[in-house]
């Protein structure tokens, strides 16, 4: 072994370990989080006999996870990852004890919107953390760590959940997960430490100048949220209050539009060169995949007469398949990284037009899961490198910010794709033909193609400096 070979940095030795394994700890249990509400939320409504609220209760993290984004980015530059991932600790801690007492939806719609305001505390923290912790040559493999952590909680958690929901009750699933909180918290306090020791670097006038553009834009961050709960609900209520709807949702859809320019990097709707073209092909990307994800369970019950746990076998697909290509991204393969997210990028627009056969064929069940398979490791490879790029367009002085728009930027465009999709399956309702699928997942590889065009701009132009 090599000198060079033995200097290398390592993610799971020396000082680096306990900040892997607080992260690991902290992104699993927010995963299992995730996965636990979808599986006990049904016997939730029920026994607090508020069917109704179930739509509710689903949408409300979306409302308070964009204002969440916006104010952490502005936090963590201010002041540090440190204060923005101890309140988001503490708030899931909050959350997960409402919902675990909750006498009623009134408390767990409460605890939801914790919920997503802890979520977005901790994504941005931890990123800033990870960016001022880790070498810039260790981050690629801590972003396929992140995806690799949903897994488990991905193939377990839902088995976990109802196991414990039937033995013991629901509300043990979200107090136990408190008890998680303070060793993840533990494990991360020696690279806390150090983050809080970095001596921050003088902010230029620029830097000034735009963290107050960035503060002044915080209210707009607080329409979108409104926007979105909004187009959610909407969305949820268009067969039974058509006319309501109807309205709300274009309604949604333009003042979501409208805020978006507020919050979202100046260039970034033109995609300019550098960090403004790593959100705009974010956007696009995100909105692609998950434009189709969360349709193929119902074609695949509805065209191809697969019972639900068959059709589930998607949701596995879309967690092991991109954790895949986010491992493959980690790995030492000698490519730029902007060529690593072209080839995700390819793998996803690919993916998605043969999955597309799964609306058009009946006879094309396998093709169709195989080429959701490639889309899932191509959103992998890509969805990590632009995790990475984002740091790599960043400094000290933006990280939090640059983390929080380009986080912005997915759950935007991913809710916007929804909504659009949702609608026009809603309206046709009685018959989804094959034709309304087939459109959902066309326009899905259409969005990918054009995140392929526009990846190139992600190099910034040699005059900004990077």
């Amino acid at each position: 072994m090599s000198l060079t070979d033995v200097r290398a940095p390592r993610l799971f030795s020396g000082p680096h370990l306990p900040l892997v394994l607080g992260v690991i700890a902290l992104v699993t249990l927010g995963a299992f989080e995730n996965r636990a509400i979808g599986t006990a939320l049904p016997t939730m409504v029920r026994e607090f006999d508020a069917l109704g609220s179930f739509g509710l209760a689903n949408a409300a993290p979306n409302a308070s996870y964009l204002v969440s984004l916006a104010i952490a980015g502005l936090w963590a530059d201010r002041r540090g990852p440190i204060p923005a991932l101890r309140a988001g600790a503490i708030t899931f801690a909050l959350a997960q004890l409402l919902v675990g007492t909750a006498q009623g939806m009134p408390m767990v719609v409460a605890g939801r919107l914790l919920s997503g305001l802890a979520e977005g505390l901790l994504d941005v923290a931890l990123m800033v953390l990870v960016a001022r912790a880790l070498p810039a040559v260790l981050r690629p493999r801590m972003f396929s760590l992140f995806a690799a952590m949903w897994i488990l909680p991905s193939v377990l958690g839902p088995f976990v959940t109802g196991l414990v929901t039937e033995r013991f009750g629901w509300r043990w699933v979200f107090i136990g997960a408190v008890t998680l909180v303070v060793p993840s918290w533990l494990l991360l306090q020696p690279a806390m430490r150090l983050s809080a020791q970095a001596i921050a670097p003088e902010r230029t006038q620029k830097q000034a100048d735009e963290l107050e553009a960035w503060r002044a834009a915080l209210p707009w961050a607080f329409v979108a949220s409104v926007a979105l709960f909004t187009l959610t609900l909407a969305g949820d209520q268009l067969e039974g209050h058509r006319l309501v709807a109807g309205l709300a949702i274009p309604l949604s859809l333009v003042i979501l539009g409208l805020a978006a320019v507020r919050v979202m990097p100046r260039g970034t709707f033109v995609a300019r060169r550098g960090f403004p073209a790593v959100v705009a092909v974010r956007g696009l990307g995100g909105a692609a995949f998950a434009g189709t994800g969360a349709y193929l369970p119902l074609l695949l019950t509805l065209r191809h007469d697969f019972s639900p746990s068959r059709a589930g076998i998607t949701l596995s697909i879309t967690g092991v398949s991109w954790a895949f290509g986010s491992w493959l991204q980690g790995r030492d393969h000698g490519l730029q990284r902007v060529s690593v997210l072209r080839i995700g990028l390819t793998l996803m627009t690919t993916g998605l037009a043969v999955t597309s056969l799964l609306a058009w064929s009946d006879s094309a069940d396998w093709a169709g899961l195989i080429g959701w398979t490639f889309a899932g490791v191509g959103m992998g490879l890509s969805w990590s490198s632009l995790s990475v790029l984002t740091l790599d367009l960043s400094d000290a002085g933006n990280s939090g910010r640059n983390a929080s728009a380009s986080q912005m930027a997915g759950s935007m465009s991913i809710a916007t794709a929804l909504a659009i999709s949702g609608t026009l399956l809603a309206l046709n309702a009685a018959d989804p033909g094959p034709w309304v699928f087939g459109t959902i997942i066309t326009a899905s590889a259409v969005l990918a193609l054009a995140a392929l065009a526009t990846s190139h701009r992600v190099r910034p132009a040699p005059a900004d400096g990077h």
